[in-house]
């Protein structure tokens, strides 16, 4: 018999919306699904010093610190790896600078979260993400 229950990855994601009220979404190399700029946590790191090393290699901007505001945890398939679920700790941020296509990131778009078009959306994104930026 095998153990049918997915395996779970622990991600920081960043939500950082702009003065017009789009928000940005990134796509890694080699992948189809648009989501929110983060990654998996390392052994013995906190979410936000996750949160802050990823927005840093992938997006080549800092995180204005008084600006992390924690929009909870929340739960989707994985977009990019079968049977696996991700376990994302949100966080609504503001860069320092210009968010820029950096490390693993493919291209970035800035787009309206009550109206995404016609693109693909990971499961947490299309899910949670939205929702709750349209709140």
């Amino acid at each position: 018999m095998t153990d049918s229950t997915p395996t779970v990855i622990r991600v920081a994601a960043a939500v950082i919306v702009d003065d017009f009220g789009r928000i940005l979404l990134v796509r890694k190399r080699g992948t189809a699904a648009f989501m929110q700029p983060g990654g998996k946590i390392r052994p013995g790191e906190t979410p936000v010093e996750a949160l802050h090393r990823e927005v840093t290699e992938e997006l080549d901007v800092g995180i204005v610190a008084e600006s992390v505001r924690f929009l909870g945890r929340h739960v989707a398939p994985a977009a990019n790896e079968p049977d696996h679920t991700v376990e994302a700790e949100l966080f609504l941020v503001r860069p320092i600078g210009t968010p820029q296509a950096s490390a693993e990131i493919d291209e970035l778009l800035w787009v309206d979260p009550a109206a995404p078009g016609d693109i693909e959306l990971a499961p947490l994104t299309r899910n949670a993400v939205l929702t709750l930026v349209c709140e």
